[in-house]
Protein backbone atom coordinates (compact mmCIF):
# COMPACT_ATOMS: atom_id res chain seq x y z
CA UNK A 1 0.00 0.00 0.00
CA UNK A 2 1.42 3.36 -1.06
CA UNK A 3 1.80 6.17 1.47
CA UNK A 4 2.52 8.80 -1.18
CA UNK A 5 0.33 11.87 -0.95
CA UNK A 6 -2.34 12.02 -3.66
CA UNK A 7 -2.73 15.18 -5.77
CA UNK A 8 -5.35 16.02 -8.38
CA UNK A 9 -4.34 18.59 -11.00
CA UNK A 10 -7.20 20.31 -12.85
CA UNK A 11 -6.21 22.35 -15.90
CA UNK A 12 -7.52 22.52 -19.46
CA UNK A 13 -4.04 23.14 -20.89
CA UNK A 14 -2.16 19.86 -21.49
CA UNK A 15 1.24 21.55 -21.17
CA UNK A 16 0.52 22.63 -17.57
CA UNK A 17 -0.81 19.18 -16.71
CA UNK A 18 2.44 17.63 -18.00
CA UNK A 19 4.73 20.16 -16.30
CA UNK A 20 3.02 19.87 -12.92
CA UNK A 21 2.64 16.11 -13.10
CA UNK A 22 6.33 15.60 -13.86
CA UNK A 23 7.37 18.06 -11.15
CA UNK A 24 5.16 16.39 -8.53
CA UNK A 25 5.94 12.79 -9.43
CA UNK A 26 9.65 13.60 -9.20
CA UNK A 27 8.98 14.63 -5.59
CA UNK A 28 7.22 11.33 -4.85
CA UNK A 29 3.59 12.43 -5.08
CA UNK A 30 0.95 10.30 -6.79
CA UNK A 31 -0.80 12.46 -9.40
CA UNK A 32 -4.06 12.28 -11.30
CA UNK A 33 -5.13 14.76 -13.94
CA UNK A 34 -8.42 16.28 -15.00
CA UNK A 35 -8.71 18.41 -18.13
CA UNK A 36 -11.94 20.20 -17.16
CA UNK A 37 -14.21 20.98 -14.25
CA UNK A 38 -16.65 18.25 -15.27
CA UNK A 39 -13.79 15.75 -15.56
CA UNK A 40 -12.60 16.75 -12.07
CA UNK A 41 -16.04 16.29 -10.52
CA UNK A 42 -16.34 12.89 -12.19
CA UNK A 43 -12.88 11.90 -10.91
CA UNK A 44 -13.79 13.00 -7.38
CA UNK A 45 -16.70 10.54 -7.31
CA UNK A 46 -14.21 7.70 -6.84
CA UNK A 47 -10.96 9.44 -5.85
CA UNK A 48 -10.07 11.36 -2.70
CA UNK A 49 -6.87 13.34 -3.20
CA UNK A 50 -4.99 14.90 -0.31
CA UNK A 51 -4.74 18.17 -2.23
CA UNK A 52 -6.06 19.73 -5.46
CA UNK A 53 -4.18 22.10 -7.77
CA UNK A 54 -6.77 24.02 -9.76
CA UNK A 55 -6.64 26.41 -12.71
CA UNK A 56 -9.01 29.39 -12.69
CA UNK A 57 -9.80 29.76 -16.40
CA UNK A 58 -11.30 26.68 -18.00
CA UNK A 59 -13.90 26.51 -20.77
CA UNK A 60 -16.64 24.34 -19.24
CA UNK A 61 -16.56 25.56 -15.64
CA UNK A 62 -14.18 28.07 -14.13
CA UNK A 63 -12.07 27.14 -11.14
CA UNK A 64 -14.13 29.27 -8.77
CA UNK A 65 -17.32 27.39 -9.65
CA UNK A 66 -15.48 24.08 -9.40
CA UNK A 67 -14.13 24.98 -5.95
CA UNK A 68 -17.67 25.78 -4.83
CA UNK A 69 -18.76 22.27 -5.95
CA UNK A 70 -15.73 20.66 -4.28
CA UNK A 71 -16.44 22.37 -0.97
CA UNK A 72 -19.94 20.84 -1.00
CA UNK A 73 -18.51 17.31 -1.10
CA UNK A 74 -18.34 16.28 2.58
CA UNK A 75 -15.15 14.24 2.25
CA UNK A 76 -13.41 17.05 0.36
CA UNK A 77 -14.65 20.00 2.43
CA UNK A 78 -11.46 20.39 4.45
CA UNK A 79 -8.88 19.35 1.86
CA UNK A 80 -6.48 22.01 0.60
CA UNK A 81 -7.28 23.46 -2.82
CA UNK A 82 -4.60 25.63 -4.36
CA UNK A 83 -5.22 27.76 -7.43
CA UNK A 84 -2.53 27.75 -10.09
CA UNK A 85 -3.31 30.54 -12.50
CA UNK A 86 -1.90 33.19 -14.82
CA UNK A 87 -4.50 35.62 -13.42
CA UNK A 88 -2.44 37.95 -11.25
CA UNK A 89 -5.08 40.36 -10.04
CA UNK A 90 -6.39 41.28 -6.63
CA UNK A 91 -10.01 40.40 -7.43
CA UNK A 92 -9.22 36.84 -8.53
CA UNK A 93 -7.11 36.21 -5.44
CA UNK A 94 -9.83 37.67 -3.18
CA UNK A 95 -12.54 35.51 -4.76
CA UNK A 96 -10.30 32.46 -4.33
CA UNK A 97 -9.79 33.25 -0.62
CA UNK A 98 -13.48 33.99 -0.08
CA UNK A 99 -14.40 30.61 -1.60
CA UNK A 100 -12.00 28.82 0.72
CA UNK A 101 -8.93 28.29 -1.45
CA UNK A 102 -5.88 27.45 0.61
CA UNK A 103 -3.39 29.30 -1.56
CA UNK A 104 -2.76 30.86 -4.99
CA UNK A 105 0.28 30.15 -7.18
CA UNK A 106 1.01 32.15 -10.32
CA UNK A 107 1.90 30.78 -13.73
CA UNK A 108 4.52 30.50 -15.06
CA UNK A 109 5.20 28.05 -12.29
CA UNK A 110 8.18 28.49 -9.98
CA UNK A 111 9.13 25.03 -8.70
CA UNK A 112 10.45 26.42 -5.41
CA UNK A 113 7.11 28.13 -4.74
CA UNK A 114 5.19 24.95 -5.56
CA UNK A 115 7.44 22.94 -3.24
CA UNK A 116 7.01 25.49 -0.45
CA UNK A 117 3.23 25.54 -0.77
CA UNK A 118 2.98 21.75 -0.89
CA UNK A 119 5.21 21.40 2.18
CA UNK A 120 2.87 23.77 3.98
CA UNK A 121 -0.31 21.79 3.17
CA UNK A 122 1.07 18.23 2.91
CA UNK A 123 3.44 17.92 5.86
Amino acid sequence: MSTAKQILIVDDEPIWLRVLKKMLETKGYTVREAGSGADALNTLKSYEPDLILLDVRMPDMNGFDLLDHIRKLPRMAGKPVIFVSAMDDFHAKKVARDLGASDYILKPIDEREVNSVLAKYLP
